[in-house]
């Protein structure tokens, strides 16, 4: 009689299988989605700092090249404040092109 367990030779191994399918699919639908997203929030950040990190040292670079090369025909002290003020037109430029650039809904937020 094969639906008596304790004579059926097949029947722990079928639970085993049964259990262990039970156990896969509950972990792709709960543990595998969660794992996506975290990994994904991990990533971003990390990219986020970075990608501000650079943003950062690229200013610096450029501020202290334009006062070398500002500083070959000025004094150092001109050469600071002409630099600065070159970068900050430039930023400048950069923030009035990303806000020209926006749509009319995101400007109405």
């Amino acid at each position: 009689m094969p639906g008596n367990p304790l004579t059926d030779p097949n029947w722990a191994p079928n639970l085993a299988d049964t259990v262990v399918r039970v156990v896969t699919s509950v972990r792709d639908k709960t543990t595998k989605p969660l794992l996506l997203i975290s990994r994904a929030l991990v990533f971003g950040i990390i990219g986020l700092v970075g990608g501000v990190i650079a943003i950062v040292l690229v200013l610096v670079i450029a501020t202290r090249g334009l006062q070398a090369l500002i500083e070959i025909g000025t004094s150092h002290r001109n050469a600071v404040w002409i630099s600065y003020l070159g970068v900050g037109i430039g930023l400048s430029l950069i923030g009035f092109l990303l806000m020209s650039k926006r749509t009319q809904k995101e400007s109405e937020a």
